[in-house]
């Protein structure tokens, strides 16, 4: 399964609810607390990484203040498939969203 995370920008959520209603896995909320600016900005909660980076609530965004971060994965060739566990390192990056 694929696994991603966001990133909310606080200070350009001005807290629609939008992102809430698409995520397929619930795990965006709305802040208990106000913003520098006066609203309830979104919030991820997920605490058991269940996040699959599906670009749902960065599509939706209309303040474009959220970013979508994706695991990658190396691809190995055949030859090499009995390689280091440093070569099969995963990172996150971030993943554009072309409206």
């Amino acid at each position: 399964m694929a696994r991603g995370t966001i990133k909310i920008d606080e200070n350009r959520c001005k807290g629609c609810e939008l992102c809430t209603s698409v995520c397929p896995k619930d795990l965006i909320h709305m802040a208990t607390y106000f913003s520098a600016r006066g609203y309830r900005p979104a919030t991820l909660v997920d605490p058991n990484g269940q996040c699959t980076g599906c670009l749902l609530c960065a599509t939706i965004c209309p303040d474009v203040a959220i970013t979508v971060y994706r695991e990658t994965r190396q691809v190995t060739s055949p030859k090499s498939q009995v390689s280091s566990p440093k070569s099969q390192a995963r990172d996150l990056q971030p993943e554009t969203c072309d409206l």
